[in-house]
């Protein structure tokens, strides 16, 4: 078979589950009616099978939360373990003498996460958060408009590289982002006396789940002062996937730029930041990249756009030939790297340069394809056996990120109960459950225990145990 995924794909299609292929006489299409015979034939299959056995999940649990945090590798402990080491053994000169050098671990890694996002490698870089580095790059393209310069994309007219330095730029985001987002860009307009209750336009959802790209369209059409527009690669909740591309493309006809925050899609879905024009982007590597929590941040800033000072400069961000002759003035590195800030944690830098070479082994293109057939089997799944439950994730796979949003009036509650069976999931309010079946260590078996948990829970009502908390997050 060409694509092993085929299967799960045609499932989710409706010809694989609730007995839609029993009844044509086919003794393989009838086996794949019953889902475990399904699961079984896609695990036998799956070229990534292996990776598994990298991971270190607790046998007793069943981990779906890996787009909040990644599981440990066995790679990631050794890089780990490897700087720990080195730290103990050459303790200051490990910025020169450790192999390799400590001196160039947000160079070194930005280079090994380019191919992930389609970058240059010297277009990406690691270091700070991803708060921070929000921080730093959308007050360095606010800056960038205030001084008049917007941004200059060949072919596109209104991107013609200036501003009207007397408008006050706006910066267009979504009524679904993740909230610190916005209380950065809040924080970044504020900065530069600008009230953000009027620059900070927000795209409405027209279902509360998604945002339409024709939206975006039309809040370009209808405010001519948009300098920046800030979205998602995937939304948190729902996991909706957006056209970046086609984002880009209409920023900079509205002489905006395009930056993203790609926090719940690097790792898991392969994106092309150069080739779609993106200007700007962040993400954080705890996720997808499975390097521990609260791991180094990840940032991409496009070759055109090298050169501009920081918003938040600091030594680390010094261009590397005379970063320590200590002059007073700053003079930025020629490459993503000026957007560093301070020494870089080498501690939770170093799980990153383990886990990444992982993802690179499997293969991001691989590793895609098998999170839509995991995802496809899950939506499949729950269409035929939990009538209680709708799934709030786009089907498309254009439009469908990593995880998948399980929406219950009891949500909160079905997800305490899950915990509870050794099922890891969160909630999100007001009504999801978010299952993420992550390519490198889930199997098709996995997903399909999940749901089986999840049905005799509602079935028993066992969830009504549980009582609802305040906060509404696990």
């Amino acid at each position: 078979m060409d694509d092993p995924y085929t299967p799960a794909r045609e499932a989710l299609a409706g010809e694989g589950l609730g007995g839609g292929a029993a009844g044509d006489g086919d003794s393989a299409d009838a086996a794949d009616a019953d889902p475990a015979v399904l699961a079984a034939r896609l695990d036998e299959n799956d070229p990534l099978a292996s990776f598994a056995d990298r991971y270190r999940v607790p046998e007793d649990v069943l981990y779906m939360d890996g787009n909040s945090l990644g599981p440990a590798s066995d790679a990631a402990l050794a890089s780990l373990d490897r700087v720990i080491d080195e730290w103990r053994d050459l303790l200051i000169s490990g910025w020169t003498d450790a192999d390799p050098p400590w001196f160039d671990v947000g160079e070194r890694l930005g280079d090994a996460l380019a191919p992930l996002v389609g970058a240059e490698p010297d277009e990406v870089v690691v270091g700070n958060s991803i708060t921070v580095n929000i921080h730093t790059l959308v007050g360095t393209f606010l800056d960038e408009l205030l001084a008049g310069n917007g941004p200059e994309r060949e072919g596109v007219a209104a991107a013609d590289g200036s501003w009207d330095a007397a408008v006050d730029p706006a910066v267009l985001v979504n009524e679904l982002d993740f909230p610190s987002d916005h209380y950065a860009l809040r924080a970044q307009l504020r900065q530069r006396g600008i009230d953000p209750d009027e620059k900070l336009r927000v795209v409405e959802s027209r279902d509360g789940r998604t945002i339409d790209p024709r939206d975006v369209e039309a809040a370009l059409a209808a405010h001519d002062d948009v300098g920046i527009v800030w979205m998602p690669t995937a939304l948190y909740r729902s996991g909706q996937l957006f056209d970046v591309e086609r984002i880009a493309t209409a920023a900079h006809k509205a002489g905006a730029y395009a930056g993203f925050d790609a926090a719940h899609s690097a790792g898991a879905v392969p994106h092309d930041f150069g080739d779609a024009g993106v200007d700007f982007a962040v993400w954080c590597t705890y996720k997808y990249l499975n390097a521990g929590p609260g791991s180094i941040g990840a940032l991409f800033v496009a070759e055109r756009h090298h050169g501009l000072d920081p918003a938040l400069a600091g030594w680390w961000g010094h261009e590397k030939a005379t970063q320590f002759e200590m002059n007073m003035t700053f003079t930025a590195a020629d490459s993503a790297g000026a957007w560093q800030i301070g020494t870089p944690p080498l501690l939770s830098a170093a799980p990153l340069e383990g886990s990444v070479e992982l993802l690179r082994e499997a293969g991001i293109d691989r590793l895609r394809a098998k999170s839509l057939a995991l995802t496809d089997f899950l939506i499949a799944l729950v269409d035929y056996r939990l009538p209680a439950v709708s799934v709030g994730t786009p089907r498309e796979h254009a439009a469908r990120g990593g995880h998948v949003a399980l929406e219950h009036p009891d949500g909160e509650r079905l997800s305490a109960a899950l915990t509870d069976r050794g099922v890891v999931v969160d909630f999100r309010p007001p009504n999801v459950v978010r299952v993420c079946p992550a390519a490198p260590y889930t199997s098709f078996a996995d997903v399909l225990e999940v749901v089986d948990e999840i049905e005799a829970i509602l079935d028993a009502d066992a969830h009504e145990a549980y009582a609802t908390s305040e906060g509404g997050v696990t």
